[in-house]
């Protein structure tokens, strides 16, 4: 299990990130759980003095609520009606005493009773802490649902229990909606409450974030475990060490209950023929496990990308930020010397790739290992490993420069802080990618799908599959039925990806004798001319876009067609029409006789039709600035 090593060797290189907190690119709180801990979205806040007494307590807004919360085996894996309380915070039907009194469900106190017990373990061992005692003091009066009705968290019925939904019935008596109704997505009895300790003379740390509590907690765990669990190989790390047969969940999110590690099934035997005990088929650590799935909770919050619960993730061992490889060639984050935004050519904008690649990989270390790592679940309980892959820095790197000195064309789709389009030379990003195949409002399903199938053509230099290269051809030849912005973003990805196998300037290339290249440049003649002939306000297609789509299946025919419908732009064009009359027929003479048919275009005339369209324009910026220049 290579993948899980990695996760762990990571989790040992970032120990002082620990219950460091930091913001994702969607501003979301995370941090780097320590082990024999997890995660809970708490609802209720209750405060208690140090001497145990009850002080306030809040409703916790849902931008805080994410808290690290110490953890059992048992209690990281519970489901049904087992009883397994976490050991400090917990939901009420365990750390209130009173619940019973309260709630609907009746516990007969054996969820209060198994909580206590397993706190007071923890608060009596060499390993207690003063905070963790403050805690105990308060709850084992069995008094928390009262002070919080008393302190209007939470609220009563008629008949003296928590009220289970709120209706207008209760505004007479209570006036306004309370806060908790819209924090807690059920029952009031439901919500998590996380505790915290107040002092008049000093401030102290709250427990979900103070280093000194989750060592209390893993040092107290470890010693338990080490004398109750069986001892065993791990296949992770080949240590003789306790073992587990239960594994985290929460990867994802803080919701997520699909497992990666599971032998749970004593029923249907999933591991029945070769083996007759779940254990026998793979040992793992309980420390390998809580560091390795810790490790990836923490970076999938920290750079994973997550379409449709898909997660696509890539990290380095020895440097967690690795630029990742499906993104677009502008978004890589690389320090350029030169913009790439304002690279002219392919081989202007291939050295300075490479110079900012090889400047990158010098800052890692020798033996620096790159990870890729793709996650789904087919079920809600069950995660798979879709594809991994662990490569040698050198090869990753240059893997990463062949795509984007290949894959490249000119783009003119992203927008900068102002909102302004960036033209950049470059290779699109594989969701670009996606959109050019699939259009914008494109399932998450064929994104995600599109996504995973790209990687192996990127890391492993296969050829990418005909049905994507197909897709994007036939929008990008199909203008008309999409939005110009649209088209534009479709056409510069599909030629893009036809370039990845043609290797061709971005540039126009008055050289290249193809037939279906030379078809395109006079498709794009014809498009620029009318466009020039048009008044500003004139904002429809062109005959030459128009027509496009049958352009592509029937050149010769269609080109007939497109010759006669723009005679009344030549006309109106008049002298100003000389230039381009001038190279349409200079192109057209290089099509040979019998080349002149209705055989459909490849993609190549896609490439055609862009590097003459961007050379009219460019030509007529100049024009517009030196008056004539030549075409």
């Amino acid at each position: 299990m290579p993948w899980l090593l990695n996760l762990q060797e990571t989790f040992d290189a970032n120990e002082n990130e620990i219950g460091k907190i930091s913001k994702n690119r969607f501003n979301n709180e995370f941090t780097l759980i320590p082990i024999s801990h997890t995660t809970q979205t708490a609802h209720i806040e209750v405060i208690v003095t140090e001497d145990g007494n009850f002080h306030t307590a809040n409703v916790v807004d849902k931008d805080d609520a994410i808290t690290v919360i110490p953890t059992t085996v048992d209690s990281a894996s519970r489901s049904g009606k087992a009883v397994y309380p976490y050991p400090v915070h917990d939901k009420l039907m365990y750390t209130a005493g009173d619940f019973d009194q309260f709630g609907h469900k009746m516990t007969k106190g054996k969820n209060f009773e198994a909580y206590i017990n397993q706190l007071s373990e923890w608060i009596n061992s060499p390993y207690k802490h003063k905070t963790i005692e403050a805690i105990y003091k308060y709850v084992k009066k069995g008094q928390l649902i009262e002070d919080l009705i008393n302190e209007k968290i939470l609220f009563i019925d008629e008949r003296d229990k928590l009220i289970k939904k709120w209706n207008k019935n209760y505004e007479e008596l209570y006036g306004e909606r309370p806060k908790i109704f819209s924090i807690v997505s059920e029952a009031q009895e439901d919500a998590f409450v996380r505790f915290s300790v107040h002092s008049s003379d000093r401030i102290i740390e709250k427990p979900w974030r103070d280093k000194t509590v989750f060592q209390s907690f893993i040092d107290f765990y470890h010693e338990k475990i080490s004398e109750t669990e069986k001892k065993d190989i791990c296949f992770v790390t080949g240590e003789f060490l306790p073992r587990t047969d239960k594994h985290a969940n929460k990867i994802r999110n803080s919701g997520d209950k699909a497992k990666l590690i599971s032998a749970n099934d004593t029923s249907g035997f999933t591991f029945r023929g070769k083996f007759s005990t779940s254990d026998q088929v793979a040992s793992i650590s309980y420390v390998a496990s809580q560091k390795a799935h810790n490790a990836l909770k923490w970076l999938i919050e920290k750079q994973g990308k997550i379409i449709d619960n898909r997660v696509f993730l890539i990290w380095g061992n020895s440097k967690i930020d690795i630029p990742d490889l499906q993104e677009s060639s502008i978004f890589l984050g690389f320090n350029m010397n030169t913009d790439i935004s304002v690279s002219k050519t392919n081989a202007e904008f291939a050295e300075q790739f490479s110079k900012a690649v090889d400047g990158y990989k010098h800052d890692l270390s020798y033996d620096s290992k790159i990870n890729i790592l793709v996650l789904d679940s087919a079920t809600t309980g069950r995660m798979g490993v879709l594809y991994y892959r662990n490569m040698d820095k050198e090869l990753y790197f240059e893997r990463l420069k062949d795509w984007h000195t290949t894959c490249v064309w000119r783009h003119r789709y992203v927008k900068d802080e102002s909102g302004k389009f960036i033209e950049f030379i470059g290779a699109p990003s594989t969701k670009d990618i996606a959109f050019a195949a699939y259009g914008r409002e494109a399932d998450d399903k064929l994104v995600k799908g599109l996504m995973e199938r790209m990687l192996p053509c990127i890391l492993e230099g296969r050829k990418i599959p005909i049905d994507i290269l197909r897709s994007p051809y036939y929008r990008a030849s199909n203008p008309v039925s999409m939005e110009k912005w649209e088209w534009e973003k479709t056409l510069s990805i599909t030629c893009a990806l036809v370039n990845q196998k043609e290797r061709m300037n971005v540039g126009l290339d008055k050289t290249n004798n193809d037939r279906d290249y030379l078809f395109g440049r006079l498709l794009a003649i014809a498009d620029v001319l009318e466009r020039n002939a048009l008044d500003d306000n004139e904002g429809r297609a062109t005959n030459a876009i128009r027509y496009m789509n049958a352009f592509s299946n029937h050149p010769a025919r269609t080109w007939k067609i497109i010759q006669e419908n723009i005679q009344p732009y030549l006309i109106r064009l008049g002298n100003r029409a000389t230039r381009f009359t001038k190279i349409m027929d200079e192109v057209a003479s290089k099509i040979k006789f019998e080349d002149f048919n209705d055989k459909p275009l490849s993609p190549l005339y896609l490439l055609g039709f862009y590097s003459q369209r961007q050379e009219l324009y460019k030509k007529h910026d100049n024009n517009d600035k030196n008056k004539e220049g030549e075409i």
